[in-house]
C-alpha cells in the first residue's frame, strides 16, 4: 500500500515517509523541493504559488527530476496555498516533470482522480475501493 502523506508544509515529512504521496500545500520552489529530496517520496505534489519570477514556483520539480523523483504541482487559482487538504480537494494540476508524468499526472487536469489512477498501476496500491481519505476543504 502507498501511504498518503497530507501536510500542509512540506517541512513536516519524517525520514519514515519515503516512497510516500506526498501532498503538500507547500509551494514547489527549491526550498520546498530539497525537503522532498531529503525524504525521497514516490510523488511530491506541491502548489505552483502562481509560478512567480523565472518560474520560482515550479523550480523544484527540476530538481527533483534530476534526482528521478516524481513532482507536480497544482494551480494556485485552483487551491489555497499551504492547505494541503484545499490540494487534494480542489487542485488542478499544473505543471508535472517527466517521472510525475510517467506515474500518470496529466497537467490540466483535476489532482484528485489522478492520484486514484496513480494508486490502482502502481504495484504496491491500494485497492481501487478504498482510497486514502482526507477531509474534504472547501473549493
Amino acid at each position: 500500500m502507498i501511504p498518503m502523506r497530507v501536510v500542509d508544509s512540506i517541512t513536516e515529512l519524517q525520514p519514515a515517509d519515503a516512497g510516500c504521496i506526498a501532498l503538500s500545500g507547500s509551494h514547489g520552489g527549491l526550498s520546498s523541493a530539497r525537503y522532498a529530496l531529503a525524504v525521497r517520496p514516490l510523488l511530491s505534489v506541491f502548489n505552483d504559488a502562481g509560478v512567480g519570477k523565472d518560474a520560482a514556483g515550479v523550480a523544484g520539480l527540476a530538481l527533483l527530476q534530476v534526482q528521478g523523483l516524481a513532482a507536480c504541482t497544482v494551480s494556485h487559482t485552483s487551491a489555497c496555498i499551504g492547505q494541503a487538504a484545499s490540494t487534494l480537494a480542489c487542485g488542478v494540476v499544473s505543471h508535472a516533470n517527466e517521472a510525475a508524468r510517467a506515474l500518470g499526472i496529466v497537467t490540466g487536469l483535476p489532482l484528485r482522480p489522478q492520484l486514484q489512477t496513480t494508486f490502482r498501476r502502481h504495484p504496491c496500491a491500494p485497492a481501487p475501493d478504498n482510497p486514502p481519505t482526507v477531509p474534504d476543504a472547501d473549493c
